[in-house]
């Protein structure tokens, strides 16, 4: 396998070498259109003798979400398992009959609000049990750019990262997070992240999704960050030219500065075994306290407890369309974001009591 290839955030290239993205995907039998909710609905017609129950206003969807919770139906008799079979095998047979939506990044928002999400949330709820602060900080509405420090040898800090926004934001916000290529190449992986939302690493994806009102995600460190030694944990490492800075300056998006605390130490790296790495193709072979002296059980992460902590937003739209060109105010903006990062990881570190509690 050839050495992993990272492409710079900072690049502004165009992604006409990278990963394919696979076309919007929308089909089924609703209508002629093929998609979900195409077409007229069938009527519904009383068995004799029914009373037909007064309309209630209200579109089969916010029916759908008023009527979850379980509670009791009109006998008496408990509805909730049965809501949730239904909405089960509901999903199924639209992930079956393909009659679901996907965008234009590979994002599919069903299977990731209902399984991904799900699958990640016992993670950072009960096993990590992260906390989030400055959630505010998000907007409710547009385009926003979270700049976040990246480490743990794994990138589990970047998928709890999007946990945090998708079950905290009060306006329901999802993350996009933009990745290396090396996720796009690894079977499995390459599509589950396409699914979630994830997308190439580079400034004309994260531009487009900025301006369609995106919350994006990026982790400048790269592999620098998630890879470096123990000994040098919570230290930020260089944040390249400043790219994500003039994509933010061309989409007149705000930046928010975001420290994560807890995940230095899930995996504290004490080697690199750099001869192995390269026969691999990856950035870097992780030697651990535990791994790979453990075989797989190594591979399990410490139960650190995490500090998610979103900080002010610093507004880019009162800039001049040039300024995403000026290599000083890039520069400029890019020390204040990282400057902003690490005073924070500084205070939270001091503040926490242990790393694990």
């Amino acid at each position: 396998m050839a050495d992993a290839k990272v492409i710079p955030f900072d690049d502004d290239r165009s992604r006409s070498g990278g990963a394919s993205r696979p076309a919007r995907r929308r089909t089924g039998a609703g209508g002629p259109g093929g998609g979900r909710g195409d077409g007229p609905a069938a009527p519904v017609s009383a068995l004799p003798g029914a009373q037909v129950p007064e309309a209630s206003g209200l579109s089969p969807e916010a029916e759908a979400e008023a009527g979850k919770g379980g509670g009791l139906d009109a006998d008496g008799s408990s509805g909730g398992w049965e809501r949730r079979i239904a909405g089960g095998l509901a999903f199924l047979r639209r992930r079956v009959t393909g009659d679901y939506d996907v965008d234009e990044f590979g994002y599919d928002e069903e299977l990731t609000d209902q399984v991904l999400m799900s699958l990640l949330r016992p993670l950072a709820d009960t096993y990590f049990r992260v906390e989030v602060k400055g959630i505010e900080n998000i907007p409710s509405d547009g385009g926003a750019l979270i700049v976040a420090n990246h480490s743990g040898t794994l990138p589990l800090d970047g998928l709890m990262l999007q946990v945090a926004v998708h079950d905290n934001h009060p306006a329901d916000r999802h993350l996009r997070l933009l990745a290396a290529d090396l996720v796009f190449h690894l079977p499995v992986v390459n599509e589950l992240a396409r699914k979630a939302g994830h997308t190439l690493a580079c400034a004309e994806d994260a531009q487009r999704l900025l301006e369609m009102g995106e919350i994006v995600g990026v982790m400048p460190e790269g592999f620098k960050g998630i890879g470096k030694p123990f000994g040098e944990r919570y230290k930020l490492q260089r944040f390249g030219r400043g790219g994500f800075v003039s994509t933010a300056l061309r989409a007149g998006a705000p930046i928010v500065p975001c420290s994560i605390v807890g995940a230095e130490e899930i995996y504290p790296m004490i080697g690199n075994a750099k001869t192995l790495a390269r026969l691999l193709g990856i950035p870097y072979f992780p030697i651990t306290p535990t791994f790979p002296w453990l075989g797989p059980l190594g591979a399990l992460p410490l139960p650190t407890k995490w500090t998610i902590q979103f900080g002010e937003p610093i507004p880019t739209d009162g800039y001049p369309p040039e300024a995403a060109e000026d290599p000083m105010l890039m520069f400029n903006l890019t020390d204040q974001v990282r400057e902003q990062i690490q005073h924070t990881l500084y205070k939270l570190l001091v503040q926490r009591r242990s790393v694990f509690f």
